[in-house]
């Protein structure tokens, strides 16, 4: 039952990452549940996992995470696609 509050933590703090950067996660609610996790993964690497926890992931730090992440994967993806004219 952990894991599932886990992935809903994750899609949350993703869905609120891309809400406060106003840019789509890729992939819809699992992009969403890979960038809250994997957010909270890099806070938790770079020392900023604060805040209070819940189903084990760092809300605050998941957050800033997630911001990160996004912010790196929209500028790859602008790289990689800018280029391109229809």
């Amino acid at each position: 039952m952990g894991w599932i509050i886990t992935l809903i933590v994750g899609g949350i703090i993703g869905w609120l990452a891309g809400l406060i950067l106003g840019k789509d996660v890729p992939f819809g609610i699992i992009g969403n549940i890979i960038a809250g996790l994997v957010g909270a993964a890099i806070a938790n690497a770079l020392g900023l996992s604060f805040g209070p926890e819940v189903g084990g992931v760092s809300i605050i730090g998941g957050l800033i995470g997630a911001i990160i992440l996004i912010l790196i994967v929209s500028f790859i993806m602008k790289a990689l696609g800018g280029g391109r004219r229809a």
